[in-house]
């Protein structure tokens, strides 16, 4: 076992780096193999790399690296005879000079349970996603493509004259044109289909004569991975719908043969998108979230449908009161699992379909990457929460409330540099408000420690499982307190929670959090003179307008944050989700204006740390750019820490180092009295 987790880790930058993080969890068809991605620090230190290991089901046995492609590996499946798929750049020391041209591509690779893996398959568009058919065998796989011409030479030779030409250019005919940190086109993503099985004996894949094309002549991105029938037969996967220029689209599911003979609208409803597609165990229909699209005066909604292949669509647990997502269907079809959040926990549900109950397996924690064993007792799946980072756990899969059996496996945390508890308080429209509250070791009446008001994202998401980009255990390790608190928006508490916030951001949202700052540090152990505000994105943005409504801080940071709403609604990657809260500002500019913090920079008086990244799409990085000149030009204290190749989360280690130390210092010049110490690097 390598990479245990130790509280010394949390107080060095390197150290923390360093630490194995885990993903994607697979389960064999036998169900006596689990595989994770662990990723670790790659040998020249400037990125994490995955890798693939296999974690004992049982728990009896020490995890195994399988592994070791200079590219990283991820993305485990397997075969219906034992063979593990996954997909990796690394070099085919195999492939003939010729196909030098391709090498950085994302390629299908077959690991058997003996010998060394194989690749199978390498696009020129790459390999972007896979599904595998649990009895058939055969493969789906999402690779990019021009629109217009043929999957495989075609597309080549497209691509190559392009490249000869010197062009770049990106011609749009829909929307949206980029997505976070990618831009759309020129290709889009195909879907493909083996003809035959893959598996142990698999050799490479030729275009020509081993794959369908499903898709042809895709001119738009995939909203939700695509699903292939345990037996073969049949893809489902989703479509934009225009609707309208002020509405923007829905998303619809369509059911293809995977022979490609057909293909048909599955499931489509005027005001709701259809996400998530998963097969029932006999191929007869799909399990998926209906999702009511958003409206300036409701915010989107989840709930779960099944859809017979040849029938109509029929509500699941309709009255189930949060948001379910990422179903799963248990081997035998008589129960789905699922996850929501829930009061700073994302838990494992249990619906049984037969009888329409819904049981929470889980105690407390957040879980992903469910797999259920091939005989339906237990449940596997990657855990998280505020005192451990997603570590393999096993449950029953009949029992309720429990405590996960953790499976060895890297990245174990041995000991932390403090303890977590949980705050809440009542506000004035009967809500409940509840946080996270860590504490650094020693903090006491004596020594009562700095305060963190930490906003989270989303907005509609909560505090409630580990992160790796917002490590409150850094700041711990540096003697502070962190909040993390989950105000009107977040999920977990209902319908009505979320609703108090939509469209508002700057009311109850705001109000909630400075309720729950004030319960904080009434707190003998945390210093009330001594805090700061900090955020990423809606983060960001409620940072910002905090310091255009109160001094009580003495620092700001404000991270890929929103600050001029008018500007942001058209340049953001989504800007139709955008109108359908806040309203088209051309002809409803009162919420926009209500909300946006820009138009009140003048009452700016605290210190503010902006941070921003120019592959931000989400955020486009112009917001970021006029708050830091509207914060210079009305003599604000502000520091403005850019990152040219940076997106809406810092993703190499070397820049998330130089993020942390900056902030640091920041805060230690403002909260803590320091003199200003500025990062050697920047």
């Amino acid at each position: 076992m390598t990479g245990t987790i130790t509280e010394a880790g949390f107080g060095d930058l390197t150290s923390y780096n360093g630490m194995p993080r885990l993903s994607s969890l697979a389960l064999s068809p036998d169900g006596a193999r689990l595989v994770a991605v662990v990723s670790e620090l790659s040998p020249d230190g400037k990125a994490w790399q995955g890798a693939l290991w296999e974690v004992d089901p049982a728990g009896e046995r020490p995890a195994r690296r399988l592994t070791r492609g200079a590219k990283g590996e991820g993305a485990p499946a397997f075969t219906p005879d034992g063979g593990l798929l996954f997909v990796s750049a690394r070099p085919d020391q195999e492939a003939a000079p010729a196909d030098g041209k391709q090498k950085d591509k994302a390629a299908l690779w077959l690991l058997p349970p003996t010998g060394e893996a194989r690749e199978l398959y390498r696009p020129a568009g790459g390999v972007a996603e896979f599904a595998v058919a649990r009895e058939a065998g055969t493969v789906l796989l999402a690779a990019g493509a021009h629109p217009g011409v043929g999957f495989g030479e075609q597309d080549e030779e497209l691509r190559k004259a392009r490249e000869d030409a010197g062009v770049t250019a990106i011609l749009h005919e829909s929307y949206p044109i980029r997505y976070w940190d990618a831009d759309l086109g020129p290709g889009f993503p195909r879907l493909l289909t083996t003809t035959t099985p893959v598996g142990v004996d698999s050799s490479r894949l030729d275009q020509a004569a081993d794959l369908v094309d499903l898709t042809p002549g895709a001119a738009a991105r995939l909203d939700d991975s695509p699903a292939i029938s345990p037996d073969g037969r049949w893809v489902v996967h989703t479509e934009r719908v225009e609707v309208s220029a002020a509405y923007g689209s829905r998303v619809r599911l369509r059911l293809s043969a995977a022979d490609g003979s057909s293909s048909r609208v599955l499931a489509d409803r005027e005001g709701h998108s259809f996400l998530q597609p998963v097969f029932l165990p006999d191929s007869s229909g799909v399990v998926a979230v209906r999702a009511f699209d958003s409206t300036p005066d409701e915010p989107w909604t989840n709930t779960l449908v099944r859809i017979p292949l040849d029938g109509d669509v029929v509500d699941l647990a309709a009255d189930f009161p949060e948001e379910p997502d990422h179903p799963v269907v248990s081997p035998d079809g008589s129960a789905l699992y699922f996850t929501s959040s829930h009061r700073g926990h994302q838990p494992i549900w249990k619906l049984d379909l037969a009888s329409g109950e819904v049981v929470k397996l889980t105690a407390s924690g957040a879980y992903t990457d469910v797999r259920v064993s091939p005989d339906g007792a237990s449940v596997y799946a990657l855990r998280s929460a505020w005192d451990h980072p997603p570590q393999p756990v096993r449950l029953s899969a009949s029992g309720v409330d429990q405590e996960a059996v953790a499976l060895p496996a890297p990245g174990a945390v041995e000991s932390l540099p403090g303890t977590v508890t949980e705050v809440e308080t009542a506000v004035a429209d009967g809500r409940t408000v509840r946080a996270w509250l860590v504490l650094p070791t020693g903090a006491s009446a004596d020594r009562p420690a700095p305060l963190l008001l930490w906003v989270h994202g989303g907005p509609v998401m909560s505090w409630s499982g580990w992160s790796w980009r917002w490590n409150p255990w850094l700041m711990a390790a540096r003697g502070y307190a962190v909040l993390l608190p989950d105000p009107a928006l977040s999920t977990g508490y209902g319908y009505d929670f979320v609703r108090a916030g939509w469209g508002s951001w700057g009311a109850k949202p705001y109000t909630d959090l400075m309720a729950i700052t004030d319960v904080a540090v009434g707190r003998d152990d945390i210093d009330e003179s001594r805090t700061a505000a900090m955020g990423g994105s809606f983060g960001g943005y409620m940072a910002n307008w905090i310091a255009t409504r109160t001094d009580r801080f003495k620092a700001i940071v404000a991270h890929a944050s929103l600050w001029h709403l008018d500007a942001f609604t058209g340049t953001t990657d989504d800007s139709y989700y955008w109108i359908r809260e806040m309203g088209d500002p051309l002809a409803q500019d009162e919420r926009v204006r209500a909300n946006s913090p820009h138009l009140r920079v003048a009452d700016v008086r605290t210190p503010v740390l902006v941070i921003h990244g120019d592959k931000d799409y989400r955020v486009p990085i112009g917001e970021g750019q006029r708050l830091y000149f509207d914060l210079v030009r009305h003599g604000v204290p502000a520091k403005f820490l850019y990152f040219p190749s940076e997106n809406h989360w810092i993703l190499t280690p070397g820049n998330s180092k130089v993020w942390y130390e900056t902030v640091f210092a920041f805060l230690a010049e403002h909260v803590l009295g320091e003199e200003w110490v500025r990062p050697d690097l920047v």
